[in-house]
């Protein structure tokens, strides 16, 4: 499987735009029956799934935290937070650790995939769906060959009001200002 993602970057690109150019890597995972991706450049790991320390009166998607290297993260569970039927843990089971921001988060999914490279004419617009599903935290719909991946804003989804996990940059640019 996957030892590290840290050598992923090692393109030497300058800029946002010249990464756009050539494509964009993204890891992809499973959550029953569907394929999801998500940036690599914010996977810090891949570990197998472990037993977590449950959080009093958390939101049933938080699962708990575990204690990573010293560092207290939360785990989220995926299946639960898009309401994908009941979550089964078992050995495919696995934790991707996020990186988001500079919080460290871990988030479990049925199984990882691959490291898939789409560049910008693979990835379509989610369809416009107001009323039966949010469509806020995600990029858009990427296919490869005959493959469709569902690919997901983590750093929206993690930021929104709803998850609280992490500050939206526009949170900390008010605080920021606020101090002064």
């Amino acid at each position: 499987m996957f030892e590290s993602t840290e050598s992923t970057s090692g393109y030497g690109l300058s800029s946002v735009g010249d990464r756009e150019a050539i494509g964009q890597e993204f890891l992809s995972f499973t959550l029953g029956q569907e394929e999801y991706a998500i940036d690599i450049l914010k996977v810090q790991e891949i570990r197998g799934y472990e037993a977590v320390t449950r959080i009093a009166n958390a939101p049933e998607f938080i699962k708990g935290v575990i204690n990573l290297r010293g560092i207290i993260i939360p785990i989220l569970d995926m299946r639960i937070k898009f309401n994908l039927g009941t979550p089964v843990y078992n050995e495919f089971t696995v934790v991707i650790i996020l990186n988001i921001t500079g919080r460290i988060m871990g988030i479990v999914v049925d199984g990882v995939s691959d490291v898939i490279m789409l560049n910008n004419n693979q990835i379509k617009p989610p369809p416009e769906m107001r009323a039966a599903f949010n469509t806020d935290y995600l990029i858009g719909l990427g296919t490869v060959d005959d493959r469709m991946l569902i690919l997901i804003d983590i750093d929206k989804l993690m930021s929104s009001d709803e998850m609280g996990l992490v500050e939206s940059v526009s949170d900390s640019s008010v605080n920021q200002n606020n101090d002064h």
